[in-house]
């Protein structure tokens, strides 16, 4: 019994350590891994570590994201990187443009929110509440 539990918590690490860790830069969703990869770029980045301490601008993360989030801002207006709404993704799957998304885990209702296309590793189309619904992994 003991080597099958141990089994679960191993794998079970594995898959949590494979996704990347989301980060928010403006209004678009991406990793930690792609925003450090542009500390040139970067102006500063913050932590905060819970919903309820999340500024104004980030407030409509606070479902997403009850945990906290790590913000990053960048000199001259941000990346000039490829960018996504859910809606787009949900079109491309013809999936009603509104419905919700789950990045790694986390629930998006809101259909407008962006994130950055190449944090995108893998898309399925699964079943939520009697809908079809897209579940997109930052890791393949």
């Amino acid at each position: 019994m003991k080597k099958l539990i141990y089994t679960f918590l191993i794998l079970s690490s594995a898959t949590l350590f494979a996704q990347k860790k989301l980060a928010v830069a403006g209004d678009i969703i991406g990793t930690t891994e792609l925003f450090d990869s542009e500390k040139k770029a970067m102006h500063l980045s913050k932590t905060y570590t819970s919903a309820a301490n999340l500024p104004v601008n980030l407030q409509k993360f606070s479902t997403a994201f009850p945990q906290g989030i790590t913000e990053y801002k960048f000199k001259n207006g941000g990346l000039g990187r490829d960018k996504l709404t859910f809606q787009q993704i949900n079109r491309q799957y013809n999936i009603p443009e509104n419905n919700t998304v789950f990045l790694d885990g986390h629930e998006f209702t809101d259909a407008k929110t962006q994130i950055f296309a190449e944090i995108v590793g893998k898309i399925e189309v699964k079943d939520y509440n009697g809908n079809k619904t897209l579940y997109i992994s930052t890791s393949n």
